[in-house]
């Protein structure tokens, strides 16, 4: 089998009110997402959706990745999609670096071989069966009520899982924010708090030594040195996020005690090839993750999910499902959705989501021959 084509589609997904995080110093309307279709020799498509959060929130913003894949995808042309290994090793050496613009590739040739293997992704990335996944809101930041007001309406959809976006230019209002939604969580609830990285070491062991609350606290600080130093003077468990961006990465906040969790996110690491080697290690070393994706659609979602269902139930945590913040559905309801606080992956081979090419147009670039 051989790639034949790569079409590629520039996707706006409006999200359905403004976004804030890190304290509200970061704030989003829509997002810019990139759909991908690998064509092949056999006629058999695959499907991948790359989606930076905006353009402040990583070193990554979405047309980046549709200019990335014009030098990615004439490199791919005639090579085979299964050899997910080769096809990573051609994609690093065409374009070293921007992790972020290769994912797409990467999660359409794992659409593939589920399909002509027979199996959903979740079998192929290790599952036994599609296990359900806890899902979790994601309350953006604001007055205690305000984000009080945000888990309520979550709750209603039946989330039992939040993550509470902390982390402003005040230390007290941080503490009152933290301490007042802890104490607010139901006995089945749980919440992390995630600072997105907008302390500084020093506000992060003053807020975090004076809270009530032993919740987890997600990417207090900018670098891996800086958590790994919170970490150590404070009694929260430390959840990693935005920091680790290879496996080196991770490999690093290991050796330094810097965490007792991370999060796996696809388009943040290079695709599902990248994210299961580093969800491997993870349970291999006692980590907790939530795997889950940057942004985008369902699409993106599902790919995500199937990793997660796949995961050991001691070291997965809750998933964050991007599309609940959309107001436009360009997968028309199909992949994984929110039911009563999980979603289940789908068990058709391979990811199980082909978008409707009604819904999302004409490609913005075809390289080699498109079906």
């Amino acid at each position: 089998m051989k790639i034949s084509g790569i079409s590629v589609w520039q996707i706006t997904l409006p999200l359905h009110e403004p976004y804030r995080l890190s304290g509200g110093r970061l704030v989003f309307e829509s997002l810019d997402s990139t759909f991908l279709r690998i064509d092949t020799d056999a006629r058999l498509p695959g499907w991948g959706e790359a989606c930076p959060w905006g353009n402040t929130y990583l070193p990554a913003h979405g047309p980046g990745i549709r200019a990335g894949l014009g030098i990615l995808a004439p490199a791919l042309l005639g090579r085979d999609p299964l050899g997910l290994d080769t096809i990573n090793r051609i994609m690093d050496l065409t374009l070293p670096g921007h992790p972020y613009v290769k994912s797409a590739i990467d999660i359409a040739c794992w659409d593939i071989l589920g399909q002509v293997s027979g199996l959903p992704l979740w079998q192929l990335l290790g599952g036994e069966q599609a296990d359900a996944v806890a899902v979790n809101s994601s309350i953006s930041t604001g007055t205690p009520d305000a984000m009080l007001a945000l888990i309520a309406t979550a709750r209603a959809k039946g989330y039992k899982v939040h993550s509470a976006k902390v982390g402003g230019s005040s230390v007290t209002r941080d503490i009152e924010r933290i301490d007042i939604l802890s104490a607010s969580m139901l006995p089945d609830e749980k919440v992390t708090f995630d600072v997105n990285r907008a302390w500084t070491p020093g506000v992060a062991v003053q807020v975090l030594n004076a809270v009530q609350a032993r919740d987890w606290i997600e990417q207090p600080c900018e670098t891996l040195d800086q958590c790994a130093h919170v970490a150590s003077r404070v009694s929260q468990p430390i959840m990693l996020d935005e920091c680790l961006q290879s496996v080196q990465d991770h490999l690093t906040a290991w050796k330094l005690g810097s965490c007792e969790g991370i999060k796996v996110k696809p388009n943040r690491v290079g695709g599902l090839t990248r994210a299961k080697q580093i969800r491997d290690l993870g349970v291999s070393i006692g980590w907790q993750m939530h795997i889950e994706d940057v942004g985008g659609s369902a699409l993106a979602d599902t790919a995500a999910i199937h990793l997660a269902s796949s995961t050991p139930e001691a070291n997965r945590l809750a998933s964050w499902l991007s599309h609940d913040h959309l107001a436009y559905d360009p997968v028309a309801g199909k992949g994984v959705r929110n039911v009563g606080g999980f979603v289940v992956p789908p068990s058709a081979p391979g990811l199980g989501v082909v978008p409707d090419q009604n819904l999302i147009g004409e490609p913005t670039a075809v390289y080699g021959h498109a079906r």
